[in-house]
């Protein structure tokens, strides 16, 4: 509370020490934290969960977001506005037992994975240019080894071929992967820019209070998102 006093309009828990799980849960947090800020757009806070304190205009931005599938982390971190850590302990339950198995701790990164990233949807792209790259190296090889007189009939020029032609399909997989990945992105219909603050420059605006200017924002805002069926 006093973070939030000093204006900060979320403060979120962020664990320094995981007393009583194992090693292996600490590894695969540890990892999905860290591969997860590698590869999203956003900048997210490492080892916080999904508990918060939010400001009531950070909470109206949340709301705002129309998506179905809710990665609540990523959302708050993408909303911007004045963020800060509050760095805990976090000891060993005395009851009961976790809600968070394996199984749910996949699906959770699924979750992260495909609502803030395309990054999965280049890998054939990638795989594509290795491959590319493999097959002209064997093609090289293949021509060097002619002119050298000690190539193998046959199977070099195969492997080069099957690379190259590989490599051609997935890079054209990684071009629908490019375009399925924005047209995903502009289904969640996510707010173009988040209002944080208004100045009042005109003479006639300026005799309203600011916080009534950004009341009068907000309710701009909702009546457009009802007009356009996103509320």
């Amino acid at each position: 509370m006093a973070k939030m006093d000093e204006g900060f309009d979320v403060v979120y828990g962020q664990r320094v020490k995981r007393q009583g799980e194992g090693w292996f849960k600490r590894a695969t947090a540890a990892l999905f934290y860290r591969l997860l800020r590698k590869m999203v757009d956003v900048d997210m806070a490492l080892d916080s969960g999904d508990f918060r304190l939010m400001s009531r205009r950070a909470l109206d931005h949340l709301n705002a977001m129309p998506e179905r599938y809710r990665f609540i982390r990523g959302m708050v971190s993408w909303i911007g506005l004045k963020q800060v850590a509050f760095a805990y302990e976090r000891h060993q339950r005395f009851a009961g037992t976790t809600h968070y198995p394996l199984k749910k701790m996949v699906l959770l990164a699924m979750d992260a994975m495909t609502s803030f990233s395309i990054v999965p949807l280049r890998f054939a792209s990638h795989l594509g240019l290795i491959f590319g790259f493999l097959g002209l190296a064997a093609l090289g090889y293949t021509l060097f080894s002619w002119f050298a007189g000690s190539v193998l009939p046959g199977w070099t020029s195969l492997a080069a071929i099957v690379l190259i032609l590989g490599s051609v399909q997935l890079l054209v997989l990684g071009i629908f992967g490019e375009y399925l990945g924005r047209m995903y992105m502009e289904t969640k219909r996510r707010p173009l820019y988040l209002i944080n603050e208004i100045a009042a420059h005109d003479p006639a605006a300026g005799k309203l209070p600011v916080h009534r200017l950004q009341e009068m924002a907000h309710e701009l805002a909702k009546g457009a998102a009802r007009a356009s069926g996103r509320v």
